[in-house]
């Protein structure tokens, strides 16, 4: 009788991964992988609206749509360097700043359950339902707003007027330049609370998962907080940091200037070749982004287990 042939330690290990991503890679294949593929398809044609609407006719143009967007196009080349750029500004911030908050908020002191969902409140009021609910009581109350001055109206609709605080405070003598990068940063700044909801909720949940007995341990050898942070909590919150820093770009890029270009393009304009090539290609910049960022991390990345 022949002997059963016994699986090793790391194809166990390699089935328990696959069948883990399975749920993701069912819905890749069913959902995703079609539409990609139509984007392609999309992307190397000439897309004609059927009269009356209703269907539509592609004309193959192998690589014409390519050479209009990177010979002709007026703004797309500088718009997915711009939204790199600020992709490669905001993680680094996002990242530290809530691992920062993060530790504050995993102390323990009264009211930690309500700073907690203060933190957790812009992403809440960033949904959809929210943003149109304030967009209608800030429609309905119009006629109030109308009446103030104009600087009033304008820091009430953008958060921060450049113009209004240059010259609300050009009597104290301090230079634009430096009163322009204060409120760019101030600017940043707020963009950065709003983006760091879940990550803060994940790294509360990182650091509630490290063993005590380690604090213990490093205590009782007379490490400092700070020694501590850097041998004790960084190292095991690592795998968490890469988790965050995945859902931070793809965050970042879903309501990136490059995607909205793109949607313009496709539904405003009505060009479905370009607007789809243009989605294309900055998947691929983001893609590689993501591979090159998480390949140098993963290499630093420690696994208690």
């Amino acid at each position: 009788m022949k002997k059963k042939k016994k699986l090793t330690l790391s194809r166990k290990r390699a089935i328990v991964g696959l069948l883990f991503i399975s749920p993701w890679l069912i819905g890749f294949i069913l959902f995703y992988l079609r539409s990609l593929i139509m984007t392609i398809r999309f992307g190397m044609s000439v897309a004609t609206i059927e009269d009356g609407g209703v269907g539509y006719t592609l004309t193959y143009t192998g690589l014409a749509n390519f050479k209009e967007l990177f010979t002709s196009h007026p703004t797309f080349k500088q718009v997915l360097t711009s939204s790199m750029l600020d992709m490669v500004v905001d993680i680094p911030l996002i990242i530290f700043f809530s691992i920062f908050v993060a530790l504050l908020l995993n102390k323990k002191f009264k009211g930690r359950t309500f700073v907690r969902a203060v933190f957790f409140l812009p992403v809440i009021l960033n949904s959809e339902a929210i943003q149109q609910a304030i967009a209608l009581s800030t429609q309905l109350m119009g006629g109030g707003i109308a009446s103030a001055p104009d600087e009033i109206v304008s820091a009430t609709s953008t958060g921060v007027n450049i113009e209004y605080y240059l010259r609300l405070f050009s009597d104290i003598a301090i230079p634009d330049a430096v009163f322009l990068y204060i409120i760019g940063a101030v600017s940043r700044l707020s963009s950065i609370i709003t983006a760091s909801g879940v990550q803060i909720i994940i790294f509360i949940a990182a650091l509630q998962a490290v063993p005590s007995s380690l604090y213990e341990v490093a205590k009782i050898e007379g490490a400092t907080g700070y020694e501590t942070f850097w041998k004790v909590t960084l190292p095991m919150i690592m795998p968490l940091i890469l988790t965050n820093i995945v859902y931070t770009v793809v965050d970042n890029f879903a309501n990136s200037d490059v995607v909205q270009l793109s949607y313009n393009t496709i539904f405003m304009t009505k060009n479905y070749g370009l607007g789809s090539l243009m989605s294309l290609i900055s998947m691929i910049v983001v893609c590689l982004f993501l591979i090159i960022v998480c390949g140098t991390i993963s290499k630093k990345t420690f696994y208690y287990n």
